[in-house]
């Protein structure tokens, strides 16, 4: 159980911002973010006492490593505060959250910053995709293709529709409700985006085709961001509560995790499940992991999901592995509006990764963030009503690093 680690606050960047053409640099990215933070929670610098910093390919986009060197320069009580890097592809944030539980259940620290944060449009499209190539085994799959992960996505779906048969309708309702979502979310890149049902048609103008199965809007977005939680003990979270005037069963707290790390190579992993009940065997060990760890049996005791939608098709596997449906069945949630905002499960209320926008190392941390928003309700525009435990599930690579959460109160 994981139920002594609280979430005190945090903050999200505003995902629409282009970082580099305001002439501002990755620095000044990971400084919004922590200063919004500590705003957003009303902590002082000097009460951190440990930092965890979730980024991918902070080298390959900036030339910049050693982030965690730049907290001093945010504000000098922070210079001192111990703090690592932690990379897992597009779980990276999640990584960091992960180490960030281990020092505070370990009684090492009461208070860490967990950091989620990419810098990455600062560089072309085709540049960008190369760079996040760095997450597939480099040489030995994907050689051929021009966009690396529409194409590793496109051949999961293949895989898919072999297996279970696979309507490209359901993954454009799944883009179109995300993007509505977002909508509703003040920091999602896309909320002021016009897009007409042609924008997710079989319409190769407004709709063009990126790799097989994959067509533009079944793809998120190249993003700058940044999202930052605080994680406190019981203790810590108890003089928090208490200095605030609130009730300690107020205060989010992680319930459930789960971890797994798959082989590196898709075509391992799907020949070691293909006589298994779920495409990605790894995916669905970390998930019920969360269950068993927060004292649930399954999504009927969650009020609302955050998934990692890279692709399209990454959410619909995703709604089977939870557990939302059947495997083979995830076309019946999606007909039936159960994953709509306002239906029973809402799936990606905030408009998740297609919506939102995906910077990559943020991405596990402003999950977490929206999942606590959520249940302390304070979600705004996209809350979901009454919701008291969110799960949430980050991956990076083809179902290699997998990662999640039971939030709630």
């Amino acid at each position: 159980m994981a139920g002594n680690v609280y979430i005190l606050g945090g903050h999200q960047t505003d995902f629409s911002q282009n970082y580099s053409r305001e002439g501002r640099t990755i620095v000044d990215l990971l400084s919004d973010g922590v200063n919004g933070a500590l705003a957003a929670a009303a902590l002082d610098p000097e009460e951190i006492d440990v930092a965890h910093v979730g980024n991918f390919v902070g080298e390959l986009f900036t030339g910049q490593g050693m982030l965690g060197g730049f907290l001093g320069h945010v504000h000098p009580a922070l210079a001192g505060v111990p703090a690592s890097r932690h990379e897992g592809a597009c779980a990276s944030g999640s990584l960091a959250i992960l180490a960030a539980m281990a020092d505070i259940e370990a009684g090492r620290y009461d208070c860490a910053c967990v950091i989620g944060m990419e810098y990455m449009r600062n560089v072309s499209g085709q540049t960008a995709g190369d760079h996040l190539g760095a997450a597939v085994w480099v040489g030995e799959e994907a050689t051929d293709a021009r966009f690396v992960w529409p194409a590793m996505f496109s051949d999961m779906a293949e895989e898919y529709d072999a297996r279970h048969g696979l309507n490209h309708d359901h993954l454009k309702e799944i883009a179109r409700i995300n993007f509505a979502n977002a909508k509703r979310n003040p920091n999602a890149q896309t909320r002021g985006w016009t897009l007409s049902d042609q924008h997710f048609a079989n319409d190769d103008e407004l709709n063009p085709v990126v790799h097989g199965w994959m067509r533009r809007q079944d793809c998120s977005q190249i993003t700058d961001g940044a999202a930052v939680l605080f994680l406190a003990s019981e203790s810590k979270a108890k003089e928090y509560a208490d200095k605030r005037g609130v009730p300690l069963e107020s205060l989010a707290r992680v319930k459930g995790w789960g971890h797994t790390t798959a082989p590196m190579l898709m075509d391992t992993k799907l020949a070691a499940s293909k006589d298994a009940e779920y495409l990605l065997p790894w995916t669905r060990k970390a998930i019920t992991d969360a269950y068993a760890r927060a004292g649930i049996s399954g999504p009927e005791q969650l009020d609302a999901i955050e998934t990692h939608d890279c692709f399209t098709i990454n959410e619909y596997i995703a709604i089977e592995h939870f557990g939302i449906t059947a495997p083979g069945e995830a076309w019946k949630a999606v007909e039936d509006g159960r994953i709509a905002y306002g239906g029973s499960i809402p799936v990606n209320a905030s408009g998740g990764l297609m919506g939102i926008g995906h910077p990559v190392g943020a991405t596990g941390v402003r999950m977490a963030l929206d999942a606590m928003r959520q249940v302390t309700a304070t979600a705004g525009d996209y809350q979901v009503e009454g919701a008291r435990n969110i799960g949430t599930f980050n991956v990076g690579g083809s179902g290699t690093t997998n990662c999640s959460f039971v939030i709630g109160v």
